[in-house]
This record gives C-alpha cells, structure tokens and sequence, in this order.
C-alpha cells in the first residue's frame, strides 16, 4: 500500500507540471487538487509502510525519488512560465543526485542518508508551489513573496549542497583545533 502511495506521486507529477503549464483557472484548480493528493500521499506512505511493517530502503528510495520529481517538474513548469528562477529545479537536480550518490555509492549505505536541512528544504519545496497555485486562484499578490521564497530555497539548497560536501572531508580535517583544518 505505501508503495502505491509513492507511484500515485510518480505517476501525477507529469500531469500536475502540464496543469502548471496552463496559465487557465481549471488547469489551477486540477494542480491544486494533485498537489493535496501528493502531499497528502507523501504523509501516509511512511506511517503506513511502519504499521504495516513494510518499511524498507527501497521503499524510503521510492518516496523520496517520487517526492523529488514531484517538486522538481512542478517547479520546472513554474521557471517554464519565469514566475520563479530556473536556479531552483536545476539545484534540486543537482542536490538530488548528490544525495544519492553520497549515500549509496560514497558512503556504501543500504539507504539514503538524510541531512536536517535537506529533509526541511524538500518539504519547502512545496511551499512556491502552492503559493502559484493560489496566485493563479485569485491571490495575485503572492506572486512577489513565491519568488522571493524560491530565491530562499536556492540559497538553503546551496547550503545543504555544501553541507554534504563538507560531511564527506575525513574527520581529521574537519576537526577544530586540527593541523588541516587551520589551513
């Protein structure tokens, strides 16, 4: 059940980023209603998966891998349109693939190694997107602060970006006090 949870994101993220495309109020309406079906599939499948006794890496690879497409084509659609920066769904592309590569290939985890400011900044992501929805609905003043919330975002994307990188330097030199790290 929590798998299909997951593949209900997958499978809508493609029609929810051609409903942000649209600029009509029912194409808004529809995306509003898949983006409440994702979040609300993206809150259910991990409670569900731990109940269920059906948790797994695979299935913690599959929510996050649903919930990155997710977030990355809607806001693609939305820097499609030049209502955000295209900087964001290019970083979260990029920070994406460092997550994965760090954890399963780097570090030789059997699953992803989540960071405090990544899970936060993949749950903010969420936030531009719904604030276009709602601009489109009516609320045309949201339009300044959704671009100013995805600058945001680039900047705490490059912050976590950066933070992975540093956790991967040996110890040693991330020591304070260290011969290296005085250098």
């Amino acid at each position: 059940m929590a798998h299909a949870l997951s593949l209900l994101r997958l499978v809508l993220a493609p029609c929810f980023s051609l409903l942000l495309l649209r600029l009509d109020r029912a194409s808004a309406l529809a995306a509003a209603a898949l983006l409440c079906v994702a979040i609300a599939t993206d809150l259910l499948d991990g409670p569900i998966a731990r109940r269920r006794g059906t948790s797994s890496a695979l299935g913690g690879a599959l929510d996050h891998g649903a919930d990155f497409l997710f977030v990355m084509l809607g806001l693609a659609a939305v820097a499609w349109r030049g209502d955000i920066p295209w900087l964001l769904p290019l970083l979260i592309v990029v920070a994406f693939a460092q997550y994965v590569l760090d954890s399963l290939w780097i570090e030789r985890r059997d699953e992803l190694r989540m960071s405090a400011l990544g899970r936060y900044n993949g749950i903010f992501y969420f936030v531009p997107l719904a604030g276009d929805i709602l601009s489109r609905l009516g609320l045309p003043f949201l339009t300044g602060p959704v671009r100013w919330i995805a600058w945001l975002l680039v900047g705490t994307t490059l912050l976590s970006i950066g933070d992975r990188l540093l956790a991967l330097l040996p110890r040693s030199r991330r020591a304070p006090g260290s011969h290296d790290a005085e250098r």
